[in-house]
């Protein structure tokens, strides 16, 4: 099993929209994905669940849950249970009433899973934060807090056998997503071709080092045997750029002039090379176009942008489109699982078209 965080401390990059569809295009590669939900604003949960399973799994006790549906009218779906979110897990740590829970992954279909989250997450941060410096000393409780995503992330893997972990974290540097990060073997960044990406670029770099050399160098050979601690690679996987809607008031000279600093700010910032050129796109995995004009569609079919039919509203010139996007993916999907080393099972690779 190989997991990637995909993460960028300046919001509004599409990087909820690239796991979702990431997990689902790396599933038709061959490969079985568990998604997990790290952001306390709980975006790839609602991509991937309606809002009456969101409400399943938010609310408890169940019996509040299934008095409610029924007043409502409304069945249950059957896929998801109360008290299964990475809140849910980390509660007993939380309320100091013991270890992590066990949470039950939610199959979206055969060989794709979601570790929901939840806007409690937030709750975990103070906790985080506070335990951190503690698990320095060797404090059993805090090395317990620290490594919490990790283990529920790999006991999550573990129960439905995953070969690639998609790690969806929120836009910043605090405590749940250095934990979150810590947990992950490699780093996948979208990028805007913008100032502030390569501000957060500049700032995440440098911050991941820090982390990476902290658990390494002073909780690492505190851990005791009998706890699963991760090994704080995050390892950096490349980056993805996502390319933006163009306005009349946004020149694509102003684009042009960000998308040809990049190479040298990754290079430079994130991978510590002493002599980076401008010209290194090796890192740059892909440039996804904008596909603004689909999510309304994708969205309202609960379905990923490249697999919408005519009969999700994707008509006429539309299906081209659709056609096109499935192929970016399949090729973006392809380069990632390559630079994580995972062999492909060319025999599960379907187009749209081929889908009933």
């Amino acid at each position: 099993m190989t997991s990637i965080a995909l993460f960028n401390n300046k919001g509004g990059v599409g990087k909820t929209t690239l796991t979702y569809h990431l997990a689902h295009m790396i599933r038709r590669l061959g490969m079985s994905v568990l998604a997990v939900d790290l952001d306390p604003q709980a975006n790839l949960t609602s991509m991937c669940l309606d809002e009456t399973e969101i409400e399943d799994l938010w609310e408890n006790p169940s019996e509040l849950i299934n008095q409610g549906a029924a007043k409502a009218g409304l069945p249950g779906t059957g896929r998801v249970r109360s008290g299964q979110t990475i809140a849910d897990a980390v509660r007993p740590i939380l309320e100091g009433t013991g270890d992590i829970a066990a949470v039950e992954p939610v199959e979206l279909q055969p060989g794709l899973w979601l570790l929901p989250g939840s806007l409690d997450l937030s709750r975990f941060e103070d906790k985080l934060s506070n335990e951190w410096s503690r698990a320095y000393a060797g404090d059993i409780a805090a090395i317990r807090t620290s490594t919490a995503f990790h283990r529920i992330i790999e006991q999550a893997t573990w129960t439905v056998g995953a070969d690639v972990v998609l790690i969806d974290v929120g836009p910043n540097l605090g405590a749940i997503n250095r934990a979150a990060l810590i947990s992950a073997d490699t780093v996948l960044m979208p990028l805007a071709a913008d100032l502030f990406s390569l501000k957060g670029l500049s700032n995440l770099g440098p911050t991941l080092r820090q982390w990476r050399a902290d658990w390494q160098q002073l909780v690492l050979p505190r851990v005791p045997a009998n706890i699963s601690a991760p090994r704080a690679e995050m390892r950096p996987l490349g980056y993805v750029i996502m390319q933006p809607e163009m306005r009349l008031d946004r020149p694509v000279k102003a684009y042009e002039r960000w998308f040809k600093r990049i190479p040298w700010v990754y290079s430079s910032a994130v991978l510590d090379e002493a002599e980076p050129t401008r010209e290194d796109n090796r890192h740059r995995i892909a440039t996804m176009r904008n596909y603004r004009s689909l999510m309304p569609l994708a969205h309202d079919a609960r379905k990923p942008m490249f697999d919408l039919r005519p009969a999700d509203g994707a008509l006429g010139s539309t299906q081209q489109y659709v056609k096109t996007c499935f192929k970016e993916f399949q090729t973006l999907s392809r380069e990632v699982l390559a630079r994580i080393g995972e062999p492909l099972d060319e025999a599960c690779l379907t187009a749209p078209t081929d889908r009933r």
